[in-house]
């Protein structure tokens, strides 16, 4: 499932889905877009060059497994999952509309390749715990991705679950902070300040790694170095992102955590912020 992109291709597909979801989201007339394009140079990096997974197989069971306990940004999560041919692109015009198999945070129950069913913030990190921990018990190699959200870090059952973590020697477990320092709220240094954010993950006896993640050397770079710190440490990665990024009208501003479409004129006119261009939508 592995993919050896160019740079330039890599560019060219973050765009490509930037302008998918956006369109995705503004037929269904609402959604969380800042949060699901924030992360999508880190999901891409994830599914095409670093984990192992089957699309022919999604219940595979030595597959590598993510989940998006940010459950609000799933428009991501499905687009690269359509783009990966776990199921058909058709379905994703149908975003949270009646009798769709993709309602708006993440499904595990009716989307194929979907470890987790999140929405309730604060669990992911806990599930992932458990799946770790029950990897190491059958001694299988495969590593456990969780992306959780900087403003979601508010929530302290994900502090439980650190401790656990580091407790149990969790190693093969990965988390990734989408740090883009807002949430619905504002800023969060506003709402309740993160900082100092490294220093607090290392106190929990983790290994971190800071990334840029909208860079895609960086994210490649510090994803394969985490899964090579086999040192009994869970590791998390901090990505430093921009919410919204690329999306001139919304870009980094709390507005974009869930926008509203009344119109089919706002729908084209969000279509023509998106800064990367105009693509043709695949469905």
């Amino acid at each position: 499932m592995k993919e050896n992109l160019t740079i330039d291709e890599l560019n060219d597909l973050a765009n490509e889905l930037r302008y998918v979801i956006a369109d995705m989201i503004c037929r269904s007339g609402s959604g969380h877009l800042g949060g699901a394009v924030s992360i999508i140079e880190i999901m891409i990096t994830l599914y095409y060059r670093v984990m192992n997974v089957k699309n022919s197989e999604p219940g595979w069971n030595n597959r590598d497994r993510l989940i998006l306990s940010k459950g609000h940004a799933a428009p991501v999560l499905y687009a690269v999952l359509a783009y990966k041919k776990f199921f058909p692109k058709s379905w994703l015009k149908t975003l949270n509309c009646d009798g769709t198999k993709l309602p708006s945070h993440a499904d595990a129950r009716t989307v194929p390749g979907i470890d987790m069913t999140t929405g309730s913030l604060g669990q992911g990190l806990s599930a992932a715990c458990g799946m770790a921990f029950a990897a190491k018990k059958d001694k299988r190699a495969n590593h456990i991705f969780c992306i959780v959200g900087d403003g979601e870090l508010n929530e302290g059952q994900n502090w439980e679950a650190a401790m656990f973590a580091s407790h149990n020697r969790l190693d093969n477990l990965i988390a990734i902070c989408d740090y883009n320092k807002l949430q619905i709220d504002g800023f969060t240094y506003e709402v309740i300040d993160l900082e100092p954010l490294t220093d607090k993950w290392k106190s929990f006896n983790w290994n971190v790694i800071e990334a840029d993640g909208h860079n895609w050397n960086e994210i490649f770079s510090s994803l394969e170095r985490a899964k090579k710190l086999n040192n009994g440490k869970p590791t998390m990665i901090i990505m430093h992102t921009t919410k919204a990024k690329d999306c001139s009208t919304i870009e980094n501003i709390a507005s974009s955590h869930n926008i509203k479409i009344g119109s089919i004129t706002e729908h084209q006119n969000f279509l023509k912020s998106i800064t990367s261009g105009e693509y043709k939508l695949p469905y």
